[in-house]
């Protein structure tokens, strides 16, 4: 097929999509990963139901990772989109004010926490979460004179050379000769596979215990950081909420012993943990708040909002090309309209309970569950080999191979959904938060089936 042809609406020209598989396959990079369980042409997506050019619906638990909280083709976000593109108002802008920036940086800034707002400063960043993530580090170097980062095992921060440095995954790093110096890693507070062999009110203690330590002890080794950055929810390590009472504690530290503390709110936050943003579950206020994904209403924009005290950018410090994106602000402020008038964040933990629920039965019938988690509508099942001890002393305890089967029987089956965490093990759940509860159940249905069928051999 001549690729430059034109599709009609109804893809009724869509022919022998196997071949364009192939060549898409030839020429893309190595480094993609979604199509390569996806392995079908999508010409086509609603809410949270996706088509492909051979006509079969697939449940969409995936959401572009997250960053389609009103799902696809939002129909209120398309009519903002269309009404926009039919004025003269420009596309890009650079940090150049418009009507458009105004009202998103408006609409943004009423969402945020009051006590927050208040002294809240924002920096446009360029078109993904990992910008967010660069640009916060190189401001909380320079505001406080200080070059060590502390992050968590099981952290996800972006892919560029600064924010691979503070993700934990060791799979991305290793064939990268150099990363940022500086970095260093403090055990999340994970309890299904506690790093301190110790669960609950304990391994919070523990963990708090040791983090004052790393902080107060002069043979520590670790010089006093720039910031501690973390997710309130881990999502890239395996959907692993952090303890309330753990996170106000981190805060008293950090306060005890002046270290700004960044929440990367960019996969978790917009309601998708039951809360507005994630970290709000503990009652605290952040330094920093990286932001994207959710926030560009399906563009692609991201920030970070932080306090105005560290504002110690000099004009032209940081900068991007595609930090001005009019579309995505057009997009982004009618997507937190939603999200606010809808209660979303209300619905998102409604909804998470009822399926946390039923993926808590999915436990109960198949051994291979280890672990069900999560808060609203970021939750994960973390896959296991049934005859091993859970101990951290057992590196095969999370069963990859198995949730990788899981993931490619659900395709087959009509139901998207993702993998992370220690081995890839952990099934994440990421649906739109507008999925509808008949969707949802289709979704549980396609998951025990598909798991069914593979224990069925």
């Amino acid at each position: 097929m001549d690729r430059t042809q034109e599709l009609t609406s109804d893809h009724t020209e869509l022919q022998d999509t196997t071949s364009w598989y192939t060549y898409q396959s030839y020429v893309e990079s190595s480094a993609r990963t979604y199509s390569r369980v996806i392995d079908k042409v999508i010409v086509a997506g609603k809410g949270s139901i996706l088509t492909d050019a051979e006509g079969k619906e697939y449940v969409d638990l995936l959401a572009c990772a997250g960053t389609l909280a009103l799902g696809h083709n939002n129909p209120e976000i398309k009519q903002e989109l269309i009404k926009y593109l039919h004025t003269d108002e420009v596309m890009q802008g650079l940090d150049i004010l418009t009507p458009a920036k105004y009202a998103f940086t408006k609409e943004l800034l009423g969402l945020l926490p009051e006590k927050f707002r208040d002294e809240a400063r924002i920096q446009f960043c360029g078109p993904s979460g990992a910008d967010a993530t660069e640009a916060a580090i190189k401001l909380f170097k320079t505001a406080t004179k200080r070059r060590t980062v502390l992050a968590f095992h099981g952290g996800y921060h972006g892919m560029t050379a600064g924010a691979l440095s503070l993700t934990g995954n060791l799979n991305a790093k290793e064939s990268v000769a150099s990363l940022m110096p500086d970095v260093h890693y403090l055990p999340f507070p994970y309890n299904y596979r506690s790093p301190y062999l110790v669960q609950g009110d304990e391994l919070i203690e523990t963990s708090l215990h040791h983090i004052e330590t790393v902080f107060s002890d002069p043979e520590s080794g670790i010089t006093k950081p720039a910031a501690v950055i973390l997710e309130a929810i881990q999502g890239e390590g395996g959907c692993i909420p952090a303890p309330a009472k753990w996170l106000k504690g981190l805060r008293q530290l950090c306060d005890e012993y002046d270290i700004p503390l960044i929440f990367d709110e960019i996969q978790c936050g917009f309601a998708r943990s039951g809360d507005l943003f994630a970290f709000q579950s503990a009652d605290i206020m952040p330094d920093a708040i990286l932001l994207s994904k959710a926030l560009g209403g399906g563009m692609p924009m991201s920030v970070v909002v932080y306090r105005e005290k560290y504002d110690h950018w000099k004009p032209g410090a940081h900068t991007g090309t595609f930090r001005g994106n009019q579309l995505a602000m057009i997009a982004g402020r009618k997507g937190m309209e939603i999200i606010r008038r809808d209660k979303l964040a209300e619905a998102a933990r409604e909804k998470g309970a009822w399926l946390k629920a039923e993926l808590e039965k999915l436990q109960q019938k198949y051994a291979f569950i280890g672990d069900v988690r999560g808060r609203g509508l970021m939750l994960g099942v973390e896959i296991i080999h049934p005859n091993t001890a859970r101990s951290p002393k057992h590196p095969d305890l999370g069963d990859g191979s198995l949730a990788a089967a899981i993931k490619k029987q659900c395709f087959a089956n009509g139901l998207i959904l993702e993998t992370g965490g220690r081995f890839g093990a952990v099934l994440r759940l990421l649906p739109a938060l507008t999925i509808s509860m008949d969707e949802l159940e289709r979704a549980v249905e396609l998951l025990d089936l598909s798991m069914s069928q593979l224990a069925q051999g």
